[in-house]
């Protein structure tokens, strides 16, 4: 908030904004600060196998043989309030490791609890 304030002082064109106006965006920019610093936290809590994996960057090949209808459905986290979890089976070098981190990460950014586990990880536990 300091910093959106500080913004605010030093430019001259926030003076013909109302007081009203300029405490909404004070307001919005520190509530944008906090889920930023949330979503960062669950990510970072959630130890991904690969942090920057995004669902934007999967690649549909046909040898693939993945569902894109399906994946974008699993990233609109229903099955997680649902009470159900996904389990990625299929031959080394699938892309398993990254299609997780990308729905454990859009998990993330619907505020969801997320923890990535292998499965020699999870047995051992």
């Amino acid at each position: 908030m300091a910093a959106e304030f500080a913004n605010q002082i030093q430019d001259a064109s926030f003076n013909s904004i109302g007081f009203e106006e300029r405490l909404s965006m004070l307001v919005t920019a520190e509530w944008n600060r906090r889920q930023n610093n949330k979503v960062a936290r669950l990510m970072r809590n959630a130890e991904f196998g690969i942090p920057s994996a995004v669902m934007e960057e999967i690649e549909y090949h046909e040898d693939r043989k993945l569902d894109k209808a399906q994946l974008l459905r699993l990233a609109a986290c229903k099955y997680i309030d649902e009470g159900h979890h996904v389990v990625l089976e299929g031959a080394s070098g699938n892309g398993k490791t990254y299609i997780a981190c990308a729905l454990g990460n859009a998990a993330c950014r619907r505020m969801k609890t997320v923890r990535y586990i292998r499965m020699p990880e999870l047995l051992d536990e």
